[in-house]
């Protein structure tokens, strides 16, 4: 049960603030945020329970973190909010659709590693760099943030981003008291605000596409991965039924995707959750339980990020991705002969520029793809008659 509340903890501290960033990015109000993070906490919640009762498996949700990230660094997209909420739909869709039908898993397994991870990569960086800039901008706020997520990556790596937003919470509650801002105490009770979806072409080919791509590469097949390795086979069919329709659900609340945890998964399957693997679903079941009381907290964090000084949020932010982009980084370049394509992948994503109202991941992944074909074809023979 221990092991179950460190899994919801260090899932929730570490990386709500990316959820925050990346759904005002693509047009949420800091209300329809807050219910986005609402929506998430409560549809993994609601999986976890039923798939670790169910199976006997400590397998775990978790709301897809790279997934906020390509967010955060597209943007707006022709339709707004509600074309975005949209795309949310579609991925959740297509999210059951991968385990339903398993022509469609393999055209995503088909997908090179290094262009998907190189794609992630690219996204990340600008998000990544914040800590930087805002350190020029707010270096009384920032510094102290930073410094202590230092410290704890030399003691306590898996506690070093929860502590940088503690500080950050602690940051800002100065700056309340001092009276540079305020927060409006109506917004710190939690509710669903409920927006009907619209579908807009350049929503489905610059958001649902992307994101659909990075869940599943970066989160679910990996997290499959990472139970394997403690001995669990995951029933995929079921998972992806619970993930995909738990996103369909939370898309109109603002909820952008759920899926299997990757990283946080080892909290709740490795045998410190408990000695008999028999007995680590009830690791899983207590992170759900945990993700519910987490849950009520939602209003009042995305009212806190609101008021806090500029950078702040976007260090801790940044903060919690630099481990994401150092190991997309790794796997985009491990493999020397997709090494270009991913580089060009890379730059494209990060560039930030998009094309006919459609972001730059979408174009960084075409354009990984159509390079390594080039580089790849066959020289066209030529006969001895010609």
């Amino acid at each position: 049960m221990v092991a179950g509340v460190v899994t919801a903890l260090v899932g929730f501290t570490s990386s709500f603030a990316v959820v925050l960033t990346g759904l005002r990015a693509v047009g949420a109000s800091p209300e329809q945020a807050a219910s986005g993070l609402l929506a998430l906490c409560v549809t993994q919640a609601v999986g976890m329970v039923w798939l670790a009762r169910r199976f006997r498996m400590p397998i775990t949700l978790a709301w897809s973190t790279p997934g906020a990230a390509l967010l955060a660094g597209s943007g707006a997209v022709a339709g707004g909010w509600p074309a975005a909420v949209g795309a949310f739909v579609a991925v959740g869709v297509a999210i059951v659709l991968t385990g339903l039908w398993p022509r469609l898993g393999r055209l995503i397994a088909s997908i090179p590693v290094p262009l998907a991870q190189a794609m992630l990569a690219g996204v990340l960086l600008p998000l990544c760099l914040e800590p930087v800039t805002a350190l020029r901008v707010s270096p009384a706020a920032v510094a102290p943030v930073i410094v202590v997520w230092l410290v704890l990556q030399r003691f306590s790596t898996r506690w070093a981003v929860p502590a940088a937003f503690a500080t950050a919470a602690v940051v800002i509650a100065i700056d309340l008291a001092s009276g540079n801002a305020t927060v409006d105490r109506t917004a710190l009770v939690p509710r669903l605000d409920l927006t009907v979806p619209q579908w807009s072409w350049q929503a489905m080919v610059g958001i649902a596409l992307p994101l659909y791509v990075v869940t599943m590469a970066s989160q679910n097949i990996p997290g499959t991965a990472v139970m394997a390795s403690f001995g669990y086979r995951v029933p995929w069919r079921a998972a992806m039924a619970v993930t995909g329709v738990g996103t369909v659900v939370g898309a109109p609340a603002g909820g952008h995707a759920i899926n299997l945890a990757a990283i946080s998964a080892a909290l709740a399957a490795a045998p410190t959750a408990h000695p008999d693997p028999r007995r680590r679903w009830v690791a899983a079941f207590t992170a759900g339980l945990s993700y519910l009381v987490l849950a009520v907290t939602s209003a009042a964090l995305s009212a806190l990020v609101v008021a806090a000084p500029p950078g702040v949020v976007e260090t801790v932010a940044g903060l919690a991705l630099l481990a994401t982009l150092a190991g997309a980084l790794m796997s985009a370049l491990s493999d020397e002969s997709d090494r270009l394509p991913a580089v060009l992948t890379f730059l494209v994503a990060a560039s930030g520029v998009a094309f006919a109202g459609i972001g730059s991941a979408f174009w960084a992944l075409a354009a990984g793809l159509v390079i390594r074909l080039l580089l790849r074809a066959e020289p066209r023979r030529v006969r001895s008659g010609d």
